[in-house]
């Protein structure tokens, strides 16, 4: 039993005693009463408020209301979409300047950084939808293209830097230039660590594109509160907000599904996965022991 117990510990840890086990439990028993407690207490008060009262839930009912939340919805996939790839790409191309061996490319990269990431993006959409007089899904794109790429800028550096130095000199020692040392070396190894960051950050413009109602962008959010503002339907606001959220919810839970599978798939590539080494046989022979008998 001793041994069991003992090849089940780690590190990190000691395997909780039975008093442990106990407080746990009770802990986890507590949690979920409060849990419980508190859903039930909000469930009380919409019905209180009467917020499911068919007078409020009737809009989602007419087709009119319908096509007007999918498209919301589409322009809100169509900007994310156009946002994400051209963050990753500008991402990159930052992160490349940053990395570079010349100094003034090294400098304006990190100049650029530095101000796109300090500048709030609401600033950023108003003053090229105001100042600069562009059409708003092109604001909007722009200005999460902005923000985000000089965030991604600083994953893909951290993630590249976070290679071991040796993997470096061992493929500078091949005669690799640094072209090839970033393409085949550093950037397969670091993704793995720069992706579960490059996916948060791609939530995050995903909640950002919602800012495009402040420019008139008729983005889901503008639906919402379109939907959310009419009179005719007695103000049904918590209606509203009860269902886009579970969607957006539902799209950065895809996305890091997306990850998920991203992550699993690269560790089954061969090019990345291990070798296996065969066991060795009776008759193997050692460096330095005694050759095996007939």
């Amino acid at each position: 039993m001793t041994a069991q117990l003992s090849t089940q510990a780690t590190a990190l840890y000691d395997i909780p005693g039975p008093r442990t086990r106990q407080r746990h439990l009770l802990y986890g028993l507590v949690s979920t009463v409060l849990i419980l407690a508190l859903v039930g207490w909000v469930i009380y008060l919409l019905f209180d408020t009467n917020q499911f009262t068919a007078g409020k839930w009737t809009p989602f009912e007419y087709k009119g209301i319908q096509r007007l939340l999918l498209r919301g919805l589409g322009n809100t996939l169509r900007a994310f979409a156009f946002a994400a790839l051209l963050s990753l790409a500008l991402g990159a191309v930052l992160a490349t300047g940053r990395l570079s061996d010349h100094r003034p490319v090294r400098w304006i990269a990190t100049l650029l950084v530095e101000f796109f990431r300090a500048m709030p993006v609401l600033v950023m959409i108003f003053f090229i939808f105001v100042a600069l007089k562009v059409q708003p899904l092109p604001a909007l794109v722009a200005g999460l293209t902005l923000y985000n790429g000089s965030v991604l800028a600083e994953v893909f550096r951290s993630g590249v830097n976070s290679v071991e130095r040796g993997q470096k000199e061992a493929a500078f020692s091949l005669g690799m230039r640094k072209t090839q040392v970033m393409t085949y070396v550093l950037v397969p190894q670091g993704i793995r660590a720069m992706l579960p960051t490059i996916i948060s950050q791609l939530v995050v413009a995903l909640k950002d594109t919602s800012l495009g109602y402040l420019i008139t962008y008729e983005e889901f959010l503008h639906a919402g509160k379109l939907i959310a503002s009419n009179l005719d339907y007695d103000l049904p606001f918590i209606p509203v907000v009860m269902v886009i959220s579970p969607i957006y919810i539902g799209m950065c839970m895809l996305l890091s599904w997306f990850a998920t599978w991203m992550a699993r798939r690269q560790k089954r590539n061969p090019k990345t996965e291990a070798v296996e080494v065969a066991p060795a046989e009776p008759g193997t022979l050692l460096p330095g022991g005694p050759r095996p008998g007939p």
